[in-house]
């Protein structure tokens, strides 16, 4: 079961859309230097389709894409909530997943996204706006993982 802590409207998670994102706790990366190690602990709320309705509801047209912070102890779960919000929208909003993991977990589908970021977070390498990050962003056209990490490149 997924649980989240918190959520919010965020900017540049995404690139060019109004996310909702979601931060899922019980995450097992242990990445040194993370930004939210407090998402470490299995806490929060449970993550139901009933509640995601609701947050979906609340949101309504104010957002184009929701976003999935996490969920790696049961990416399979992620994947099951990432069709439920293309179900319950009609597939008008995108769905992303920032997930730890250096690869798609067995059985998990890339198709179900629409942009998924790889990798894990080490400190020394930096995130996605580092030219050395060894994170990656990628797109899905087609069902295909194609890579979009150069739209965090500052210009």
């Amino acid at each position: 079961m997924l649980r989240y802590v918190s959520h919010d409207i965020v900017f540049q998670e995404v690139p060019n859309e109004t996310t909702l994102a979601l931060n899922i706790s019980g995450c097992p990366n242990g990445c040194r230097g993370c930004h939210s190690p407090h998402l470490q602990k299995n806490v929060g709320e449970p993550l139901t389709c009933d509640v995601l309705a609701e947050l979906l509801r609340t949101y309504g047209s104010a957002i184009t894409c929701v976003c999935f912070m996490g969920g790696d102890a049961a990416p399979h779960e992620v994947q099951r909530m990432a069709a439920f919000v293309r179900s319950a929208t009609n597939e008008n909003l995108k769905v992303a997943w920032y997930s730890g993991r250096s690869t798609m977990p067995a059985g998990c589908l890339a198709h179900n996204f629409d942009y998924i970021k790889l990798g894990p977070y080490v400190e020394a390498l930096g995130g996605l706006q580092s030219a050395n990050s060894n994170q990656r962003f990628y797109k899905i056209e087609a069902g295909k993982m194609v890579d979009a990490t150069s739209m965090f490149c500052k210009k």
